[in-house]
């Protein structure tokens, strides 16, 4: 009364609109409602569950996690201990929403534990999906994908029990997002497709934004680099509708950066093959109009491959700025590797050590193994770029062929941490490269670095890993 609402009924309200998706209402009402929402104290009655709500709500977008944290830091932890269970739950669910923001996902993972050990005897039906919607989340970013994908399988079914269709369908695109990763790309695209249908009248733009970037990631993974970059055009544009801030459209605008330069690979190599071409024919007898001719294409190929390098930059750049203004590392992480790549296109092979080398920190700060192999993968291909070029340090030639097999190494083993197969894939191909190595010459190590990344990729997978391992 004193905060000028109704919390019971406040609560209901909100707590129907997330299980509906209707995200407008919710934001306006928390919108309006704010200053009591900022004062919510979790000791009176009905203010642990409403903080639970808030947490949801904050995961939809509404606020930022600082509000949950101040929240319950208000709230002593000697308190906790005279709560009902059913609030205590929601506490819980409080910090896990704090630890999966702060990139913390064993410490979300051992809350969300907790809740669905204890959820069925606090009676509250909704916690348990959305427990193990956001355990699935949390084992997903450790690249756990198993028992991701069960976790959000089974809050899929707990949501549809609860008669949430729309909730059920906002699990589905995580789901989707995982049998893309175990190359299950057909029921990907089935799942992601069930989704698109219940939610595409929804206005839960952050989620049609997801979907759009996932039809875009696929498109990606199939080499069909133009559909790919629509898609997460289309993305972009659900995200401005509700959050230009947003850490997913930071994330689609890094996948951007990625399909830019691999445009920008496919016509280097059309430039490649023209000067190839050119060389082997010798002097043309034709004249200078067939010189002139093939000049200019060779410098429209130069014009188009830069100009691509510059957006992706563009795009790495207003996505680092939204990745820094949430303290993101492996979003942060992933633009370094990003940039670095660009860099070693354009042969800046002191800049893409250095992007590769922050990105590794980044990474070994949150024992981050994705982030860790990705940044050791890139560190190999600069060593294995200063040795095309004959770059020598000091009085040891073999310098950069030993860093760049010790790199490989420590790539393939951080993948080893994860059930990422594609990433696990592209370590052992550079672990191979180096091995054919004219330093080392290992072709019987190659072939079998070779062997176990075929063994892991799909026939559907037509990315740009597939020319490295032809390579």
């Amino acid at each position: 009364a004193a905060a000028g609402i109704h919390w019971h009924s406040f609560h209901e309200c909100l707590r129907s609109d997330l299980a509906m998706q209707r995200i407008s209402e919710g934001l306006e009402s928390l919108a309006l409602h704010r200053e009591a929402v900022e004062s919510l104290d979790i000791a009176t009655p009905q203010g642990a569950a409403s903080l639970g709500i808030v947490a949801r709500w904050v995961d939809a977008g509404y606020a930022d996690a600082a509000l949950v944290r101040n929240i319950l830091k208000r709230f002593p932890k000697e308190a906790r201990s005279r709560l009902p269970l059913a609030d205590y739950l929601q506490l819980r669910l409080s910090e896990a929403l704090v630890a999966m923001t702060q990139e913390e996902a064993e410490e979300a993972v051992r809350h969300l534990d907790f809740i669905l050990s204890a959820g069925e005897e606090a009676g509250d039906k909704e916690l348990l999906p959305i427990a193990n919607f956001w355990k699935a989340r949390s084992r997903r970013y450790q690249a756990e994908y198993e028992e991701a994908l069960e976790c959000v399988v089974k809050g899929c079914t707990l949501a549809r029990e609860l008669g949430y269709e729309p909730l059920a369908a906002l699990m589905q695109v995580l789901e989707s997002w995982l049998y893309f990763q175990k190359g299950k790309y057909k029921e990907s695209v089935r799942v992601l497709q069930e989704a698109e249908h219940v939610l595409g009248s929804t206005d839960d733009y952050i989620t049609l934004g997801n979907i759009h970037s996932a039809y875009g990631r696929l498109a990606r993974r199939e080499g069909r680099y133009e559909p790919a970059i629509a898609h997460f055009e289309q993305a972009i544009e659900a995200y401005r509708k509700r959050d230009p801030r947003h850490r997913n459209y930071a994330r689609t605008l890094a996948n951007i950066a990625t399909v830019k330069r691999l445009i920008a690979l496919q016509i280097r190599r059309q430039l490649d093959a023209a000067v190839t071409r050119r060389r082997k024919d010798g002097p043309r007898t034709a004249g200078s109009a067939i010189k002139g001719e093939e000049a200019a294409t060779e410098a429209s190929y130069r014009r188009r491959f830069e100009d691509l390098r510059q957006e992706a930059l563009a795009s790495l750049g207003e996505a680092a700025k939204i990745y820094h203004s949430f303290h993101h590392h492996r979003g942060t992480g992933t633009v370094r590797i990003d940039r670095g790549y660009l860099f070693l296109d354009g042969g800046e092979l002191e800049q893409a050590e250095n992007e590769a080398g922050e990105a590794f920190e980044l990474g070994q700060q949150k024992q981050d193994y994705i982030l860790m192999s990705r940044a050791r993968i890139l560190q190999c291909m600069v060593e294995h770029a200063k040795l095309e070029e004959g770059i020598e340090e000091g009085s040891n030639p073999g310098r950069h062929a030993q860093l760049a097999r010790d790199y490989a190494r420590e790539a393939v083993e951080a993948a080893k941490h994860t059930q990422n197969r594609w990433l696990l894939a592209r370590a052992h191909t550079w672990e191979g490269l180096t091995h054919c190595n004219p330093f080392f010459n290992a072709r019987d190590l190659a072939s079998q670095s070779c062997s176990q990344a075929s063994a892991l990729l799909k026939p559907d997978d037509y990315d740009y890993l597939w020319d490295e391992l032809q390579m």
